[in-house]
């Protein structure tokens, strides 16, 4: 016994504790003991189970500040994951659009003339006794004061309620040329007169009428201060609306970048003092007016398309095919007669000769034979649509049309759309028009290169801007935009942080250290308070494919090749994240490079990621266009496929209400 005391005793010499301390510990390690074991084996543990991690991972973690502080990392780093799973990259959006704002404007500073007497003691300095004798010699000639002079008083409580650059030019023209324009004998000048009848005819433009109108002065039975205020109003009003009718001819009356975030597009700028001074000198006012009117042959085609639709009635016996129809070939349907009948009405004549004894053949049969297949299969061809011979939506309204009201509306929209893209596009360019799904390259005495194209999904919509083409890249690498980092991989992310690693993507700091896509601090980087690179390896399944043309801009941007081929099939294109997907990028290269497609391809061949720069002055417009000249002058039509031209008409809509409210 005495012994067993000693142990014990030394035990509680090495621990620092007393006896009934120890025994009081023991207690409670058994009752943590217990309460630990009853948690686990409610979880369905075993008991040998629950034994072990009690004593050996649970007092570890409890007593072990390095594997707890590790505990902790890891858990802080899960809550990090499904944070930045929450931030999102709003897209550009839609805007409430603000019309131009306008303002009453004061011309009291042109009552005041400037062209008063001057006297001698004014100019020349002389002494008094030679201005004396000088003025005996020869009389000072009093100044005779032209009609413009005798009217000026009415200017002083006179306003305008006009566009701000209109009212300054006024006032800087007058200022510098203080004379009637419009104005002479006391009544309206011819030139007034052809003035007049050039701003009524600005419907021919797809400009308002009502927006430049000006009523011939009422100056009958007024005398004096009342017949001159009425001449002088007239005058300045009739000048107000010929540099309206200047502005929105050069600049268009709607600014793009207040319809939404996805225009992009500098408004031009008019010299409005210059156009009054030639348009005061021209013999042929009417010409002159027209001349500010974009002057290239798109603008042409679609101002002479757009009188022809006016001129024509609308068709009264329209064919109608019964939406949802959807067939396809050895199928039959009650409205195949209507499907023939409305080829036969629309189908070139080179199509119809080609076609001939199928059209005279048929007899309003349902059954979709193999020849009425050929028939659809051609003019699907002719539509530039996917030539498969299934009737479906897109090919029933080739086969209908549109009507002629929607017709002249998508050209009256095109008209003020190329007021917003220079007058002079460039002899070698790259036309893209999203609406169409084309890129065309056209250059001086070549063949234009026209190719399909896949646009920006509705959600990721393409912008309207243009800039100038820069570089060709060969074997590119893909440099993921923030948008798709922080939209569509953090997800991937939050459940595998090495996604990126395995799936062929280089991680990287600003200063250009690669690291471990699972080592990132992924809600900084969502949330902006770090800065990472991932771009993608050259290779198969790059997203750019073998090829990238570059025109640099803060869209991010670009024309590019794609593996997925099979979307150029579609007739809708409209699939990618906001570039340009090219169905021949190889030709595209070659083209702007001045070389030729092989040249272009022994490049890719050398499996190098490259770069070469493009020669020359070669413009891109990623543009938006319903109605648009093809490439053999005729005027074709378009889907809306992002309802931008609802939101065009909902600008115009509110400027020809403002508009109207300034003139009342």
């Amino acid at each position: 016994m005495r012994a067993r005391n000693k142990r014990d005793f030394g035990r509680e010499r090495d621990t620092g504790l007393t006896l009934p301390e120890r025994r009081r510990g023991t207690v409670f390690g058994q009752s943590l003991k217990v309460a630990l074991t009853a948690s686990v084996l409610a979880t369905g543990f075993s008991a040998a189970t629950v034994e072990t991690a009690s004593a050996q991972n649970f007092f570890q973690r409890l007593f072990n500040p390095e594997q707890q502080r590790r505990a902790q990392e890891q858990q802080r780093q899960e809550q990090l994951r499904q944070q930045a799973t929450r931030v999102k990259v709003s897209a550009p959006r839609y805007l409430n659009y603000t019309a131009d704002a306008w303002k009453k404007v004061s011309l009291a500073e042109l009552s005041e003339k400037k062209t008063a007497e001057v006297q001698p003691s004014e100019t020349d300095g002389t002494d008094l006794d030679t201005q004396s004798a000088q003025t005996d010699a020869q009389p000072v000639v009093p100044l005779v004061l032209t009609a413009f002079d005798e009217a000026r008083p009415a200017l002083k409580d006179m306003t305008l309620t006009t566009l701000p650059e209109v009212g300054n030019a006024l006032i800087a023209y007058y200022r510098e040329h203080p004379d009637f324009v419009w104005i002479e004998d006391g009544k309206a000048t011819v030139k007034a007169a052809e003035l007049r009848r050039a701003l009524a005819d600005a419907a021919r433009f797809a400009l308002n009428p009502a927006d430049y109108f000006v009523a011939l002065p009422a100056t009958a039975g007024l005398e004096g201060e009342a017949r001159d205020a009425a001449l002088m109003r007239f005058e300045m009003e009739l000048s107000a609306a010929a540099l309206t009718y200047v502005l929105d001819a050069t600049r268009g009356r709607v600014d793009p970048n207040r319809i939404s975030q996805y225009h992009d597009l500098p408004r031009h700028d008019a010299d409005l003092v210059a156009a009054l001074e030639i348009l005061n000198g021209s013999g042929n006012v009417s010409a002159n007016l027209a001349s500010h009117q974009p002057q290239n042959a798109h603008f042409k085609a679609l101002t002479e398309e757009l009188a022809r639709l006016r001129a024509e009635d609308e068709e009264a016996d329209q064919i109608v095919i019964a939406p949802g129809t959807f067939l396809k070939a050895g199928k039959s349907s009650p409205e195949m007669k209507n499907i023939v009948a409305a080829i036969a009405k629309i189908a070139s004549e080179e199509l119809k000769t080609s076609h001939a004894e199928t059209l005279a053949a048929y007899e309003d049969g349902e059954v979709y034979t193999p020849e009425l297949v050929a028939l659809v299969k051609s003019f699907q061809k002719e539509a530039k649509l996917t030539p498969d011979g299934i009737v479906g939506k897109n090919t029933i309204k080739a086969m209908v049309g549109e009507t002629n009201a929607a017709k002249i509306a998508k050209v009256e929209l095109a008209m003020e759309r190329s007021r917003w893209i220079p007058e002079e596009l460039g002899e070698r360019k790259v036309f893209i028009n999203q609406a169409a799904f084309t890129a065309t390259y056209s250059a001086p005495d070549e063949d234009p290169l026209q190719m399909r194209v896949v646009v920006g999904k509705k959600s990721n919509q393409t912008n309207f801007f243009y800039d100038k083409i820069e570089i060709v890249e060969y074997n590119p690498y893909w440099g993921v935009p923030y948008s798709i980092i922080v939209n569509e991989m953090l997800p991937k992310l939050a459940q595998d942080p090495s996604y990126l690693d395995r799936a062929g993507y280089e991680v990287s700091t600003p200063g250009g250290r690669k690291v471990s896509s699972a080592s990132v601090n992924w809600y900084a980087v969502a949330s902006k308070q770090q800065s990472i690179n991932v771009r993608q390896y050259p290779g198969r399944s790059n997203a750019l494919g073998e090829v990238k043309i570059l025109f640099p801009n803060k869209h991010h941007i670009y024309m590019h090749d794609t593996p997925a081929k099979s979307l150029f099939k579609k007739d809708v294109r409209a699939f990618s994240h906001g570039c340009v997907r090219l169905h021949d990028p190889k030709a595209m290269a070659a083209a702007v490079l001045g070389k030729s497609k092989d040249y272009v391809t022994s490049r890719i061949a050398a499996g190098q990621n490259e770069q070469e720069k493009v020669t020359g002055d070669i413009p891109v417009y990623v543009s938006y266009f319903t109605a648009w000249p093809d490439l053999d002058g005729s005027i074709a039509f378009y889907s809306d496929i992002y309802d931008r031209d609802r939101h065009l008409l909902k600008a115009l809509e509110k400027t020809e209400a403002l508009r109207a409210k300034a003139r009342s």
